[in-house]
Order: C-alpha cells, then structure tokens, then sequence
C-alpha cells in the first residue's frame, strides 16, 4: 500500500520533475515521443485548482515546443515550467510557520514509476 502524506488545507506549490517522474525518462529521445507513466494524469487532475504547479526538466530549449504540445495534448495541467535545468539534485529550502508545520516535504520515486503517495488533507 502506498503511504500517505498528511498535508494542510492551505493551497500548495507542486514541484515535478518532468522524465522519469511524469513520464518515461528520456522517452522523447529513444522512442521519438513521450509517453505518460501510469497514474501521472489521474493525480495531477487530483490537484486542486488553487494550487500551482511547477515542472522542472533537464530538457534543453530545443525540446520546448515537442513537450509543451505533449503536455498539452495530454491535458497535464502546470503553470510554470523550467527547462535547462541542471542534472544534479533538486534543493527545496523552506521554514516552518510557528504551528510547527513544515513548509518543505519531499518525495523521492523510483524512475519510470509514478508512485506518489497519497494526500491527506488536514486543518
């Protein structure tokens, strides 16, 4: 059973890395297109509206249009995305309100498999 992540009812920014995570990684490249892993759209369509979400990616400029029609085309909702990101690891720094709620969670998933945990929403 995938575990759960308790979060609060405050509107949230998701931060996505792109190949590997919401689809096959490097998929534009050995196949020619991309393809979606298994669960990604069911779960980004599960975010509510009043969060953001931010797509990261490795991906140079060259790729741009190809993916932006991908994600169009495949209805992913997002309202950022960054490209010519760096290969190393991604680095969130964040406070902690007064409440003792944590401002920063991450969550590390086995390439090629979108197993997110589920959200628990909470006052």
């Amino acid at each position: 059973m995938k575990e759960k992540m308790t979060l609060s009812t405050l509107a949230k920014t998701w931060i996505f890395d792109l190949d590997g995570t919401m689809v096959k990684h490097n998929g534009y490249i050995i196949d020619g297109q991309d393809t979606l892993l298994e669960g990604a759209v069911e779960y980004l369509s599960g975010i509510p509206d009043t969060d953001r979400i931010i797509i990261l990616t490795s991906r140079t400029e060259q790729y741009k249009e190809q993916t932006l029609r991908f994600l169009e085309e495949n209805n992913i909702r997002y309202d950022t995305i960054l490209f010519d990101m760096p290969f190393g690891e991604r680095i969130v720094i964040n406070d902690r309100k007064p409440s003792g709620l944590d401002m920063a969670v991450a969550v590390n998933l086995e390439r090629d498999k979108f197993d997110v945990p589920a959200v628990v929403r909470e006052l």
